[in-house]
């Protein structure tokens, strides 16, 4: 018999918008498993003592927006995944401690290869944002072999001290018409398009032949995924992502793949 652990939660702010509840309460009914996922809104000043709260509680859960970075000094373990990005977006409880793990890492990968297909060596993936999720899908790229990176940012700081992370791979640019130009794959790792129709960098600045990732996901597809499909260009949101990514915190917690169909199903 499987070990559950005492919650299972999804910590972030805001978090009402995720469907991460949807697809884990999908696959934990498809199991048999008695346990519900639930949604836990955390302010980022209050980090800290949730983080005991859920040791107390032997917990487990993933962790979003903005917290996967701070969330990683909660820690007492990390996988090398975790480690390599910074970032904890799955945990759970081991021997009165937490343990950080990312799973965003292989969930883009699967995501990517699966959508628009994985870039060519020889290739650039330009990479829009510096934040956690940006450093999971330079993590991704330094398995893709011989293909390189541009990071851009509106902080620039952020993307050079990122670029300095992952130097073998990737460079940061002042310009986001520049880290795109070219680019045989985009991938949109900010939030913008989330709650708006803003776009992360204007379509027609990416190359005929570009195809188009966006970590951001909304009922109907984003304003850029759609801006950009109209200007013939193959791309995709981040629901295939948030799924794999789903499945394999699935894995890390209980030992066993949950039902991948179920889960597709249920953000449907």
């Amino acid at each position: 018999m499987i070990d559950l652990p005492g919650r299972l939660v999804l910590i972030g702010h805001p978090v009402a918008h995720s469907l991460s509840p949807r697809l884990q309460n999908a696959a934990l009914r498809a199991a048999g498993m008695g346990i519900v996922y639930q949604t836990l809104d955390v302010m980022p000043g209050d980090l800290a003592k949730i983080a005991h709260e859920l040791i107390d509680a032997n917990a487990a859960g993933n962790v979003t927006v903005p917290h996967k970075e701070a969330f990683a000094a909660c820690c007492s373990q990390l996988s090398p995944v975790a480690q390599r990005t910074g970032a904890v977006n799955t945990f759970w409880t081991e021997d009165g401690a937490l343990v950080g793990d990312n799973t965003d890492v292989g969930g883009f990968d699967a995501a990517v290869r699966s959508t628009v297909g994985a870039p060519a060596p020889g290739s650039v993936v330009a990479v829009l944002g510096a934040g956690g999720a940006a450093s999971a899908v330079l993590a991704a790229v330094e398995r893709w072999e011989g293909v390189t990176a541009r990071i851009w940012s509106r902080t620039m700081g952020r993307a050079e001290r990122l670029a300095e992370r992952y130097a073998r791979v990737s460079r940061a640019e002042w310009n986001a018409d520049t880290a795109v130009r070219g680019a045989a794959l985009v991938v949109n790792a900010t939030p913008v398009g989330l709650h708006d129709d803003a776009v992360p960098v204007d379509p027609s600045s990416l190359d005929p032949a570009s195809n188009a990732f966006d970590l951001v996901y909304r009922r109907g597809e984003t304003p850029w995924v759609l801006a950009c499909r109209g200007r013939g260009l193959r791309a995709s949101d981040g629901l295939p992502m948030l799924v794999e990514q789903g499945a394999l915190a699935f894995e890390r917690w209980f030992g066993v793949a949950p039902d991948r169909s179920v889960m597709h199903d249920a953000c449907r």
